[in-house]
């Protein structure tokens, strides 16, 4: 059995093998305890200890993030390819949500440059997708545990275009920052002035420069940028993330 067959076997979880979710809900009628919310608490408690223990072996990693809609002869796949390959000959471990797309390009870039290529899948009720060019993966039945660990420990986080998905992951980590929850050194670049330009502004002239919902600085916690050069140079010249305790 090849390492992608054993580690496609290990996360890939059938459907009908996960803890079911009780559609009633009066808990009288719940007689099995995987249907419980002690059940679930429990596997919440243990997504958390898992995941931890598994980013404690990566110390230098950036974290990419996009759409899965996205075909390998797109342009921002192959940009999301090259900046992964360079970014793993640097010694980083690029991390991505192990599916296709954005995350396919991330990680086979990663792959084929002998790097750290890493995913964090999440368990689907009909069907999982896994790429091919993972290393090492971890599995996750839940979303928001998912997210906490493809953001909590990375030293950059590298955003090309995406949906609700990629959206919701960069106002988060925006969020994040400002709060200084995540050191404010972090970068966050984002690639394709052409998808983000439109974004980009609405920040500066609707959210901070007409409503001032945003104070200045905030404006300064992502980088918006046009090439894949530009993006390993800011990446390159960001500090190790410190503070962390496994």
């Amino acid at each position: 059995m090849t390492t992608q067959e054993e580690i496609k076997k290990k996360i890939l979880v059938p459907a009908s093998k996960l803890p079911t979710i009780a559609r009633k809900e009066k808990l009288k009628e719940r007689n099995d305890f995987k249907e419980s919310v002690q059940w679930r608490i429990f596997r919440i408690m243990a997504e958390f200890v898992d995941g931890f223990e598994f980013l404690s072996d990566f110390k230098k990693s950036v974290t990419f993030f996009g759409s899965a809609r996205i075909k390998p002869d797109s342009p921002y796949y192959q940009e999301a390819e090259k900046l992964s390959a360079m970014l793993a000959k640097d010694d980083f471990a690029v991390f991505s949500g192990g599916g296709p797309g954005i995350m396919e390009a991330a990680n086979k870039g990663a792959y084929e440059a002998d790097g750290e290529s890493v995913g964090l899948n999440i368990q689907l009720k009909y069907a999982q997708r896994i790429n091919n060019f993972i290393k090492k993966a971890m599995g996750f039945h839940y979303f928001f545990t998912r997210k906490v660990m493809l953001s909590y420990s990375a030293q950059a986080y590298v955003f090309f275009p995406g949906g609700f998905g990629t959206l919701d992951e960069f106002f988060e980590i925006l969020v994040l920052i400002q709060t200084e929850k995540i050191p404010r050194y972090i970068p966050i670049v984002c690639v394709g002035k052409e998808f983000w330009r439109s974004i980009d502004e609405w920040i500066k002239e609707v959210n901070f420069g007409k409503y001032k919902f945003i104070d200045k600085e905030d404006i300064g916690f992502y980088h918006v940028v046009d090439s894949v050069e530009e993006a390993f140079e800011i990446i390159k010249k960001s500090k190790p993330r410190g503070g962390i305790n496994y």
